[in-house]
């Protein structure tokens, strides 16, 4: 008998039936990453899942809403994988780039839609689900409660008889350069971005490693980031296929600010510099019209001249 496990990335959480976002392709979608995502983070490195032993599906939930509506929940990514040695089960993993103080009651949440979809389609057998949480944050540590009674006010008489739920969260830009060398696909890649972006801010990738699916590691650097420059360099990415022709790109884009920036201030500094000689002409001619008055009104030239605060350098 073979057990199977089934993983899930999820981005679109909650939404209304007929109303869900179609996205697109993920870099966890492929099955030589995600494969090397679970042998590298609950495997410790050792491959007990092969890419070829992977099998997609797709796992979602329904229920109704005080609004009367029918919602959906939806995991973006679902895979079974049969072998017999392994007996996890529904297994769902979860991207973060920020601090989310609910994120346990939301794990708690999709692992129970995927115990309820099990129950609804009346299995023989309940498989066991794990959802793991990777944090690609590189200002601090994930800081917010784990679990769910440490978000949650307890009267002690209560505490025994409330079951508690944990997530497990993995720390991508914290990870060891041992830990790194766990994975052999593009999240190789993608973990020593994020560690070397939270040893330096102004990182600039310079990884040789080819990168088999580009389009996806650019996405997801861009999402996970908030850098637009990652989205810019995905629509022209001919040409580009390590991080170092990224890297060359980036440095390219910020060659090209500089000078848009450069003549932007040079501008500027024309329009300012045009402005202060103006106000400077119109003071020397304010005071060569007071000097003309006082000449007419019957001061010598020295009187109205010091009167005026006109140098004599200057000719009228």
């Amino acid at each position: 008998m073979s057990d199977e496990l089934t993983y899930h990335l999820t981005k679109e959480k909650e939404q209304p039936m007929g109303q869900k976002d179609i996205t697109e392709k993920l870099l966890e979608d492929y099955n030589d990453v995600f494969a090397d995502i679970i042998n590298g983070l609950i495997f410790n490195g050792e491959q007990r899942i092969l890419p070829e032993s992977l099998e997609n599906t797709q796992v979602h939930s329904q229920y109704k809403a005080e609004d009367g509506k029918v919602h959906e929940l939806e995991r973006d990514v679902a895979k079974y994988w049969k072998d017999k040695k392994v007996e996890l089960a529904i297994c769902g993993i979860e991207n973060q780039s920020i601090v989310e103080k609910n994120m346990p009651f939301r794990i708690i949440g999709y692992d129970g839609a995927s115990y309820r979809s099990q129950l609804l389609k009346e299995r023989k057998e309940i498989l066991p689900v794990m959802t793991i949480v990777l944090y690609f944050g590189t200002k601090h540590h994930w800081y917010s409660q784990k679990n769910i009674k440490g978000l949650m006010k307890i009267q002690k008489e209560l505490e025994d008889y409330i079951n508690d739920y944990e997530m497990k969260i993995f720390e991508i830009a914290w990870l060891s350069e041992a830990e790194i060398d766990r994975f052999h696909s593009d999240f190789k890649v993608v973990a020593n971005f994020f560690v070397q972006k939270r040893k330096n801010k102004n990182y600039i990738p310079d990884d040789p490693t080819e990168i088999r699916h580009i389009d996806e590691v650019l996405k997801l650097l861009q999402v996970m980031t908030g850098d637009e420059r990652y989205l810019t360099i995905f629509q022209e990415k001919k040409g580009v296929r390590s991080m170092c022709d990224v890297a060359e790109r980036l440095e390219k884009m910020g060659i090209e600010k500089g000078l848009k920036q450069g003549i932007g201030e040079g501008i500027k500094q024309g329009i300012k510099q045009g402005i202060e000689l103006g106000k400077t002409a119109g003071i020397h001619a304010e005071k060569v019209r007071v000097y003309k008055h006082l000449i007419e009104k019957g001061f010598s030239e020295k009187e109205a001249r010091e009167i005026a605060e006109l140098p004599e350098t200057l000719n009228v």
